[in-house]
């Protein structure tokens, strides 16, 4: 069974989400939680948070032992971009592009990959 979570809008780049993403993607839940804790990365709280959200689907919607669960995909997508302006010299105005991300974790049992 896989269980899946979702997190829209996040206030970061999807660059920058992805490298910490590259780091649990594969891995058991209990490692993927123990790399996100010392993951010295803005975006580790937030994939953190995702990871509980996806573990906790699995555990009452599907009735998974979360201990035998591991990260099977781990990805962050463009979500919308906040456009907003800054003055410059000589009455010009350069672009200001605010990136958000939206971040999918699916965790699922060993034995259905297996």
């Amino acid at each position: 069974m896989n269980a899946r979570a979702q997190a829209k809008h996040v206030r970061q780049s999807p660059y920058k989400v992805r490298r910490v993403l590259d780091l649990v993607r594969g891995l058991p839940v209990d490692e993927a939680r123990v790399v996100l804790d010392f993951t010295n990365r803005k975006a580790a709280g937030s994939i953190k948070k995702v990871l509980d959200s996806a573990i906790a689907n699995a555990e009452h919607n599907f009735a998974l032992d979360a201990e035998e669960l591991f990260v099977q995909e781990a990805y962050a997508d463009e979500g919308p971009t906040l456009k907003r302006w800054r003055p410059r010299a000589r009455g010009r105005a350069t672009k200001i592009r605010k990136r958000t991300s939206h971040i999918t974790i699916v965790v699922a049992d060993h034995e259905e990959v297996a």
